[in-house]
């Protein structure tokens, strides 16, 4: 019962979804809005467990900023602007005249929207990889879930550049094998913007932090708030990239952009409780393999997007793959946790 005041301001929000909803299309609304902000939670699930690892890390002011100003951008920016700035750049039309068409012809607007899947799936794909690959690689660590995979790839970490060089080739390989024509180049051009999108905000972070480190008094303060920036940053991409396959995926259950905003922006603010939840109760912290689950469920979702380039993937699919790597993390790391109690 202490968890459910996190998600206090969720089930207010939700309360007032479902009027919205309602008086939009009934019950039938309610249902659909319903469906969406199971997948919204269900695709983003992980997305909250790496948030927390961030979050716990970042100085208090931005933490606090990412969690206000972080859910405007979230919900309102990904969830109803973003769509609108996709149809309005494929149409080659004003975002009020791609709002019209949301309005006046939907079937109209999906077509658009779907238009850009492949732009959409290659630059997630590429910075959700990059993300994924950096933790597994990373010099720094020490504790691993599965050995097996976990322990060689610390040795391909110690190659400069390894995350970069292995996302370039799968997203070479996903091009040249699988794409060709408009939908080819296509595909590299958004790939290509999320690694460079990725590798700036990452040199961004790292210079802010060591400038942090390497300065003391007065300017502290200032230097540590302009890090938080980059994580900041770091944090809204993120959640950029996890957005994108839900948003698309709405369109298969409903093609009402009013209804989508409200499931999917219901979603979020769950998922954003969950993250604040982890944060305040140091989850990540007594469940010690739940972290390592969200980044293979990461990676997993990294490859679905590049699959869906291609080829169909039911959304069911993609968040029950994720679902199923928080969930052994959990229940191994509470089999470890009663382990160590008991000796």
């Amino acid at each position: 019962m202490e968890s459910l005041k996190f998600f206090k301001g969720s089930f207010l929000v939700t309360l007032m979804g479902a009027v919205a909803g309602y008086s939009i299309g009934g019950f039938e609304a309610l249902f659909l809005i319903s469906v969406l902000a199971v997948l919204e939670v269900s695709l983003s699930f992980d997305n909250a467990v790496v948030n927390a690892t961030v979050l716990r890390d970042m100085d208090a002011i931005w933490r606090k900023r990412f969690l206000t100003w972080g859910i405007l951008i979230a919900v309102f920016g990904m969830r109803i602007i973003f769509p609108i700035a996709v149809v309005s750049v494929v149409a080659t039309v004003s975002p009020w005249a791609a709002l019209q068409i949301a309005i006046e012809d939907p079937s109209q607007y999906q077509m658009l929207m779907e238009s850009a899947h492949i732009s959409l799936m290659g630059f997630g794909g590429a910075f959700l990889l990059l993300v994924g690959l950096n933790f597994f690689l990373s010099e720094d660590k020490d504790d691993h879930w599965v050995n097996a995979i976990e322990r060689p790839l610390l040795y391909i970490g110690k190659f400069k550049f390894a995350a970069e060089i292995l996302t370039v080739l799968g997203v070479l390989l996903i091009a040249g094998v699988f794409l060709s024509g408009a939908e080819q180049s296509s595909f590299l051009m958004s790939g290509a913007c999320g690694i460079v999108t990725f590798t700036a905000i990452d040199k961004i972070a790292s210079l802010m932090e060591h400038r942090e480190e390497s300065r003391s008094g007065q300017n502290a303060t200032k230097v540590a708030a302009k890090g938080g920036l980059g994580m900041f940053l770091y944090l809204e991409v993120l959640d950029a990239s996890f957005s994108f396959d839900g948003v698309i995926g709405a369109f298969a259950i409903t093609t009402n952009l009013f209804i989508i905003a409200i499931g999917l922006g219901i979603g979020a603010l769950f998922v954003r409780s969950l993250t604040i939840m982890l944060v305040e109760k140091n989850t990540l912290e007594e469940y010690r393999y739940l972290e390592h689950g969200a980044f293979y469920a990461i990676i997993a979702l990294a490859i679905i997007m590049f699959l869906k380039t291609f080829s169909h993937v039911p959304e069911v699919v993609t968040g029950l793959i994720g679902a199923g790597f928080i969930a052994m993390a959990f229940i191994h790391s509470l089999a470890v946790k009663d382990l160590v109690s008991d000796i």
